[in-house]
């Protein structure tokens, strides 16, 4: 299957790796495009591919895309790919509210929070409608829920019959890699969209796969109350210069108590002021078993280091800030953070003509919830309904 990526950066590069380790076999990447010229030609280059001058020319050229730029820019694009018949593989976070385009004062911690509430959930409906126009199917990029981890929790809930009563979850650590991060307008919120989308998503696809497997319906979320804190900004903050602080008008901690439509109930958490590494896990409590899943970091490996120079030409783990120490060395990250199984089952249902699990309902489930939490945060923790 021909390939292109939309985007030349960070997630562009992760894509394009994880692709040819884990469905090299199944797809050809042909090109790419992105809005600034000298990134999508070095992109190209370096990978010896196309540059494409349009998306429009990239999407004749190809018959799947990998969606890989900021959030805002996220329905555009999907939308004109479903619309040609083009596949999508979507990158997270599915998509979101930035602001009327008309109003430069915008500041989306001061927003109402329920008009970014409607705005988003328009955006995710206009997805959902462009995909189901077409033939072709859009597949959510959330690699937390390929991590070997979770699908071996998956595994268990299937084959036991578990009911998950509480599901414990965290993504933190000490700021994004994105320059545009920080910035509502292009990233359509702070931590929760940032980073709770991980969590969030594998929780909501946990309780799904539960119901399934035992009633023969995904089991949703029905309600969320949560909290926002923007605490790098609080006027007593001290700067030591370990943690980003380059954060314009979103929040930097974020919890979220996610009530499902059986009653059961889920607790998130998303920060940026979290040292050490990424800091990735989720825990189950059933009525049948006890899983904690630890996604990052991973105890494979430890080693002991006198001197950070020492590995200065070692790539250990994602943010560890330090080589100097104990670590905990990443023996494949790709792998242990799912990218790879990810787009090996995204091309294997491709190629069947088949959908995934990690769908567009799924995206649109979690947009739901990131953006009534937000709603909820706004009203200092009181309960939304999900619509």
């Amino acid at each position: 299957m021909k390939t292109g990526f939309v985007g030349s950066g960070f997630a562009a590069s992760f894509h394009f790796e994880a692709l040819l380790e884990g469905a090299g076999e199944l797809a050809k990447p042909v090109g790419c495009y992105s809005l600034h010229e000298e990134n999508r030609k070095r992109f190209a280059d370096e990978r010896d591919l196309e540059a494409y001058d349009s998306l429009e020319e990239l999407l004749e050229a190809v018959e799947v895309v990998h969606v890989c730029v900021p959030a805002a820019f996220h329905e555009e694009v999907a939308v004109k790919a479903l619309r040609r018949g083009v596949n999508v593989i979507l990158e997270k976070p599915f998509t979101g509210y930035f602001g009327p385009s008309n109003d430069p004062s915008f500041r989306g911690d001061s927003y109402p929070k329920e008009t970014m509430l409607t705005g988003a959930l328009e955006s995710a409906r206009r997805i959902l409608e462009a995909e189901g126009s077409t033939e072709a199917r859009l597949y959510y990029a959330e690699n937390w829920i390929y991590a070997p981890v979770i699908q071996k929790e998956a595994e268990i809930v299937r084959k036991t019959g578990a009911q998950i009563l509480w599901i414990v979850a965290e993504e933190s650590h000490s700021g994004s890699h994105s320059p545009g991060y920080g910035n509502w307008r292009e990233a359509g919120g702070g931590s929760i969209m940032g980073k709770g989308t991980h969590p969030l998503t594998t929780v909501l696809y946990l309780k799904r796969i539960e119901g399934d497997a035992r009633n023969g319906r995904p089991i949703r979320p029905a309600a969320v109350t949560a909290r926002t804190h923007e605490i790098t900004r609080l006027p007593g903050y001290r700067d030591m210069g370990f943690l980003r602080t380059a954060y314009d008008d979103v929040e930097d901690f974020a919890l979220l108590h996610v009530t499902f439509d059986d009653g059961t109930v889920a607790d998130v958490f998303a920060s940026e002021i979290v040292m050490g590494g990424v800091h990735n896990w989720l825990e189950v409590f059933a009525n049948n078993h006890r899983t904690r899943c630890n996604i990052n970091p991973i105890d494979a490996v430890e080693t002991y280091n006198p001197s950070d120079q020492q590995l200065r030409d070692v790539y250990v783990v994602e943010k560890i800030g330090t080589k100097q120490g104990w670590t905990k060395p990443a023996p494949d990250e790709n792998w242990m953070n799912g990218y790879v199984q990810e787009l090996r089952s995204f091309y294997g249902s491709i190629r069947a003509n088949e959908p995934s699990f990690s769908n567009a309902e799924l995206g649109f489930d979690t947009t739901n919830v990131i953006y009534s939490a937000y709603l909820s945060a706004e009203r200092r923790g009181a309960e939304v309904e999900l619509a």
